[in-house]
Formats: structure tokens, C-alpha cells, sequence
């Protein structure tokens, strides 16, 4: 029991010590380098992911010994150990040399948990570069930056974006000029209402009265007129084609639509146009009044009354009217994704040509 006891507190106490110690590591890229040539001096430190670490904090140009000078000092990066109970903090310093030496890089100062570490020192040996004294004719100065080729391979897309570009504004601007100032696509037809079938039929009747002077000369003419307003009145007034029937057959007909009253009248007429039209029948003046007479009381009688919220006029829209419209819309579409296509185009078109002439 006291072996398992002491196994037990050395066990704790190990982890306590192994998550408290804090590793400080400095390692160089190359330890050897030309004049002039770059290399990078790296700073690990490994330590419990609750600490704070502060890692040295250099300006460009500063020296880390007499003759290395920093070039570039990198962010610092952070990575999890052991799931996340340790963390590891890395910093790079891009040094250079500009003259050929052995250069001894102190130990670099840390501090973790306001506690200071150092690392161990480094060494650089910097080599100087061989020079031909003897043909130092064939050494040249530096060149200006030279232009970069003219080439079609990296224009070409930028041509054929332009083109297109024009290709869109010009579909785009055609099918606006259409719409605003080309002829009409739609064409609504406006027209009257027909006029209700009693109006029509007294208006009929109303010209013949004026016009009976003749009637007594022409019983059959007056008669065909009479009859066939009626029959016009009536094909309308209950739809079925009472001009292509027989009086009788109009009078059975109406038998389902008016009372024996409103027809006994009625069909006292028809009886007697058919003698004046075919048997040759010869009328009085004042009997021709009294069929016109009883032509009107039929009309009114069964006439149907208009809505006084009707409008007096009809638009008619076709179907190509329809079709039509259908194309409008369809014209509007195709100028709003022409020209934002053209938009995104001539974005791509100035900042691929700003790029090329750089």
C-alpha cells in the first residue's frame, strides 16, 4: 500500500514538473552563407498553454552581434501540444552579413511568465566571393529593369472581352430603342359595346313608322321589314337563330322563354305577315299600325335591362397582343443582363489591361 502510495505522488508530482518546464530552442537555417545572402535564426519555445510569453522584439537593421543585421522578423505562430495542455510559440529573424567572417550570435533573451530564458549561442561563417583579378574585364555593372516582351498570347482575351462588350452595348441599345421609340409591339383595341338588342329593334321600328307611308302601297315590303327586326330582336334576346325559321317554329320556340299572354299578339302578327308575304293577303292601314304597335309592346316587355355600371367601351387583347407582351418582358430581361454582362466585362477588361502595362 505505502509503494502504491509513492508511486502514486511521484507520478503526480512528474506531471506537475513536465507541464511547468518551459524549453527555450534557437536553431539557423545554414551555418554558412555568401556576402550579401539571407538566413533564418529561429526561436521555439515550448511551455504550459496557460503562460505568457514574451519573445524578443527587433527593428529592421538592428545588429544581433557586430556585422549580422536583421532583415525581416516574422509574427509569431502558436501550435497546441500534448491535446491542447502545452503550447509552442515559434519566431523567425531573417538575417544578413556583408562581410566575410566567423560571427558569434549571443544567446537571445525570453521571458515566460515574466521568468527570463536564454538561448544558446550561434555561429555564422560568412564567405567572401571569389573575384577573377585577372580578367576583370568580363565583370559588368548592374542592368536596368528590362520591359517584358509584347506577346498576343496575353492580349487576346482582353481584345475578344472588348468586342463582346461592344456586341452586348449594341444589342442592348437597339432593344432599348426599340421599346422607346420604335412602333408600338402592342396594339389595344378599343371599341364600343354593342348596343343592348331591344335598343336596336326599337330604333328598327322607329324607322319604318316614320317611313309607313309606303306601307299601304307595299304591305309585303312593310311586313319583311317588321318581321325580320323582330327576328333579329329575338335571335338576339334568347340566342337560337330565329332567322333561318319558320313563324311557327319561332312561336313553339318562344313558348319555353314568355306566358301565352305576351305571344297571343305576337303570333297574331307573324299570321298575318305570312298571308301578305305569300298568300298575296291585302291589309288596312290602321291594322298595319296595330302590328307595329304590337311589335313594340313585345319588345318592351321582354326586353332585358342594361347594368348602369357597365362601361361603355370594350378592350379587346388579342392573342398576339398576348405574345406580344410576353416578348416585351422578355426584351427588358435580355437589356438588363446585356448590360451588367457588359458592366462586369469592362471591370475585367481596365483591370487586365492596368495589369499588362505595368
Amino acid at each position: 500500500m505505502k509503494r502504491l502510495i509513492f508511486i502514486l505522488i511521484f507520478s503526480i508530482v512528474h506531471f506537475l514538473a513536465a507541464s511547468a518546464q518551459v524549453t527555450v530552442e534557437a536553431r539557423i537555417d545554414s551555418m554558412q552563407m555568401l556576402v550579401g545572402e539571407q538566413t533564418g535564426i529561429t526561436i521555439d519555445v515550448s511551455c504550459d498553454a496557460k503562460a505568457t510569453v514574451e519573445l524578443p522584439v527587433l527593428l529592421k537593421g538592428q545588429e544581433l552581434a557586430p556585422g549580422v543585421e536583421l532583415v525581416e522578423m516574422t509574427a509569431a505562430d502558436t501550435s497546441k501540444l500534448d491535446d491542447g495542455k502545452r503550447i509552442q510559440v515559434s519566431r523567425k529573424y531573417i538575417v544578413t552579413a556583408w562581410d566575410s567572417s566567423f560571427y558569434y550570435i549571443p544567446p537571445m533573451k525570453v521571458r515566460v511568465n515574466n521568468k527570463e530564458y536564454e538561448t544558446k549561442n550561434l555561429a555564422l561563417k560568412v564567405y567572401t566571393i571569389d573575384v577573377d583579378t585577372l580578367h576583370f574585364d568580363q565583370y559588368f555593372g548592374p542592368k536596368d529593369v528590362m520591359n517584358a516582351p509584347f506577346s498576343w498570347d496575353d492580349w487576346r482575351p482582353v481584345i475578344w472581352c472588348f468586342l463582346l462588350i461592344l456586341l452586348l452595348a449594341a444589342l442592348a441599345g437597339y432593344l432599348f430603342h426599340v421599346l422607346r421609340t420604335g412602333k408600338p409591339l402592342i396594339r389595344i383595341i378599343r371599341r364600343k359595346r354593342r348596343e343592348p338588342a331591344h335598343k336596336v329593334a326599337l330604333s328598327e321600328i322607329e324607322r319604318i313608322k316614320t317611313e309607313r307611308t309606303w306601307a299601304q302601297e307595299d304591305s309585303k315590303e312593310y311586313y319583311t321589314q317588321l318581321t325580320d327586326t323582330l327576328r333579329t330582336y329575338i335571335q338576339e334576346r334568347y340566342n337560337f337563330s330565329a332567322m333561318e325559321m319558320t313563324s311557327t317554329e319561332i312561336i313553339e320556340r318562344l313558348t319555353q322563354e314568355n306566358d301565352e299572354e305576351a305571344l297571343a299578339e305576337l303570333r297574331e302578327l307573324f299570321q298575318t305577315a305570312d298571308l301578305v308575304k305569300f298568300a298575296k293577303w291585302t291589309t288596312l292601314i290602321n291594322e298595319n299600325d296595330a302590328n307595329l304597335v304590337t311589335a313594340l309592346e313585345y319588345i318592351n316587355q321582354t326586353k332585358q335591362e342594361e347594368d348602369p355600371n357597365q362601361p361603355q367601351e370594350e378592350i379587346i387583347v388579342t392573342p398576339e397582343a398576348k405574345r406580344q407582351r410576353a416578348s416585351i418582358w422578355a426584351m427588358r430581361i435580355t437589356i438588363g443582363i446585356a448590360s451588367t454582362a457588359a458592366f462586369v466585362l469592362l471591370v475585367w477588361v481596365l483591370y487586365r489591361t492596368i495589369d499588362l502595362l505595368r
